[in-house]
């Protein structure tokens, strides 16, 4: 009775660990891939925060509802997402929890101040830092585990020049934010606008993020009698500044820094572009002809109902796209140098549907190829203009 009663346990506790190790199969062949998201969640950035994070949320969806693989093996995919703030200190701590937590082989991050603290150390801990700022110095730093998502700002700089110049007049006033973006914009603008002719008449910089009356500082600069505005911040209180020069009388152009949008604008000063009648800025995904891009709303509209898409979902929901297909094409989804060399090739490999603004692959500093696209504000309507 005793023999009976051992070999019963024995085949019990077999019978027990097969079960177990069946119940788990599923489980284990599912490995969980996962991307780090560090960026405003709360306080004055978090709309603009919640943009980027909607985009990469639906490239997650569409990628898991393909039944993906990495090496053969079944994979999901899962943004971690965490709030700093819009503060590089918090995006420094976040990184460290991601990485040595959840193990994310990429970080994204919507801004250059907290780009620029990872890039401290990224290339030693071994994550890569998806860069969602169009700041050169981004690139221009030689770090080997970065991707620059957007196209550099200083592409703008030319064709944005000549637009307002041809309609206008070559006398600008600087009124943009106080912020370093901003600051970053400005020391390469001016020397763009002064090399096609153009003089700069005053230069006031407004801080956007906590003024709500911008009268004293647009009526010093129209005081110099500017054909041109430089305005650009938030895409709120851009609008704002925007208005406060028409009420003052304002007649001239506008260039607008990347960081605004048109349509958001738009929508601010009432729902049209009457007040933005010879701006000129980045084209807005709300305004894009292209086939894909209208697609891309639609599908967004889908998901986020009622919403209309910005370049903050766009361009983030291509990267979480090509991010993934570069982890298929390595093979892994945790060796960060293995998936950062296969991004150009990913780039390339996505069709239209997931790329609409044509990335065509990525430089050998990191940053994204594609064909800079401008927008212009023309008899009150947005209409295309050419960069390249």
């Amino acid at each position: 009775m005793h023999a009976f009663s051992r070999f019963n346990r024995r085949q019990l506790t077999k019978l027990a660990l097969a079960c177990a190790a069946l119940a788990a199969g599923p489980a284990m062949a599912q490995e969980v891939v996962k991307i780090g998201y560090s960026g405003p969640m709360s306080g004055g950035a978090a709309q603009y925060g919640k943009n980027v994070l909607d985009g990469m949320q639906m490239a997650v969806g569409e990628i898991n509802a393909a039944g993906p693989e990495i090496a053969g093996k079944k994979v999901k995919l899962e943004i971690v997402a965490l709030d700093d703030k819009y503060n590089p200190s918090e995006t420094a701590i976040n990184a460290q929890r991601l990485v040595q937590q959840h193990k994310t082989p990429a970080i994204l991050v919507p801004h250059s101040g907290g780009i620029f603290a990872l890039q401290t150390t990224n290339e030693r801990s071994g994550f890569i830092v998806l860069a969602y700022s169009s700041v050169p110095q981004i690139t221009n730093r030689g770090n080997k585990l970065s991707l620059r998502i957007p196209p550099e700002f200083t592409g703008y700089i030319e064709p944005f020049s000549k637009y307002v110049m041809e309609r206008f007049g070559k006398k600008v006033a600087l009124v943009g934010a106080d912020h370093d973006y901003a600051k970053a914009w400005v020391a390469a603008f001016k020397p763009g606008w002064e090399k096609l002719g153009g003089t700069v008449v005053a230069e006031n910089p407004m801080s956007y993020n906590r003024a709500t009356d911008f009268y004293s500082g647009v009526s010093k600069a129209l005081a110099d009698k500017p054909d041109v505005l430089f305005v650009g911040g938030a895409s709120e209180p851009t609008a704002l500044v925007v208005k406060q020069a028409r009420e003052l009388g304002f007649k001239g152009g506008f260039i607008i820094m990347d960081q605004a949008k048109l349509d958001e604008m738009a929508r601010v000063l009432g729902g049209d572009y009457k007040m933005l009648e010879g701006a000129i800025g980045v084209m807005p995904v709300s305004e894009d002809p292209l086939p894909e891009s209208q697609e891309f709303i639609k599908r967004f509209d889908k998901i986020y109902p009622g919403r209309i898409p910005g370049s903050e979902a766009l361009w983030n929901y291509t990267a979480v796209h090509a991010t993934f297909k570069a982890m298929q094409l390595a093979g892994t989804g945790s060796d960060a140098k293995a998936i950062h060399a296969k991004l150009s090739e990913a780039y390339k490999a996505l069709p239209a549907a997931l790329n609409p603004n044509h990335i065509t692959g990525v430089d050998e500093r990191g940053g994204t190829i594609t064909v800079v696209r401008g927008a212009g504000v023309r008899n009150g309507k947005v209409e295309a203009v050419k960069t390249q």
